[in-house]
């Protein structure tokens, strides 16, 4: 069977919506029913954030969803619990995201087995030293059919850039701004030099961007320069407003970003 995001990326080339939100957030056993909501509302892949204690790549919103949740008892060994029967519901492109710390700690390749078994399809770590990954980490994650997510930054070199398109698979992850993760209203003309630049290298990968993706506006703005977009720090906004509804708030929310909300 194909990889979930190559097979995404090659049926669908432009307008594609990921989400994050955080595993075991708002409450610990939310993390099926809110998997199940998102595929039901349109959006074309998820990132489950595994909770950290020490997320200095996120910024507040995003921090307080990983504190929660591992107040309310998260781990790695429950998120695949959670997950074990979640592809008898579930068929959209899955990937866990978060610091390498809690990986190497669970056992890199019990890690990589695990996350076959449940049907994760790849990795965002964005802490993971690349030449770690290439010579350490590669043939296992091939081994176990994951795709290892790289980002980009807006001080990432064209050099730099293009090393890492030649050894990535799936997709970019273009991240927007210098800064921590957080919900944005609108995309500066130093971002959009940012993006026309990374165009501009002919990568063989498409790339998502993410960080400052919140609302319509700007997940078409980002969708003009790259095949898609991922947006965090608003989804999980979400999530915190509406812990009672979070079926009905997650198809409102995707169906706003769309255009396709009635």
């Amino acid at each position: 069977m194909e990889n979930r995001i190559n097979e995404l990326f090659k049926n669908k080339k432009e307008g594609i919506l990921s989400v994050y939100f955080s595993a075991g957030y708002p409450s610990l056993n939310d993390t099926e029913g809110i998997l199940e909501a998102i595929q039901k509302s349109g959006a074309d892949f998820v990132e489950v954030g595994m909770p950290f204690s020490d997320p200095v790549a996120d910024g507040p919103t995003i921090q307080h969803s990983s504190e929660v949740a591992l107040e309310n008892g998260m781990s790695t060994a429950l998120l695949f619990n959670q997950l074990k029967d979640i592809r008898q519901k579930v068929d959209m492109p899955l990937l866990l995201m978060g610091y390498i710390n809690p990986v190497i700690k669970y056992g890199i390749e019990e890690f990589c087995k695990k996350c076959q078994e449940v049907g994760i399809d790849g990795l965002i770590l964005p802490d993971m030293p690349m030449q770690v990954y290439l010579e350490d980490y590669k043939e296992i994650f091939e081994k176990y059919g994951l795709l290892n997510i790289f980002l980009i930054t807006p001080q990432t070199s064209d050099e730099r850039i293009k090393y890492i398109d030649e050894h990535s698979e799936g997709f970019i992850y273009m991240v927007s701004s210098a800064s921590v993760t957080g919900a944005k209203s609108n995309v500066s003309d130093q971002q959009l030099a940012y993006f026309e630049r990374v165009n501009d290298l002919g990568l063989k990968n498409p790339r998502i961007i993410g960080f400052g993706i919140s609302n319509k506006e700007t997940f078409d703005k980002a969708c003009s320069h790259a095949s898609g977009a991922i947006i965090g720090s608003a989804f999980v906004n979400v999530l915190r407003e509406n812990p009672s509804r979070l079926e009905e708030a997650i198809i409102d929310f995707v169906g706003s970003v769309k255009g396709t909300k009635n």
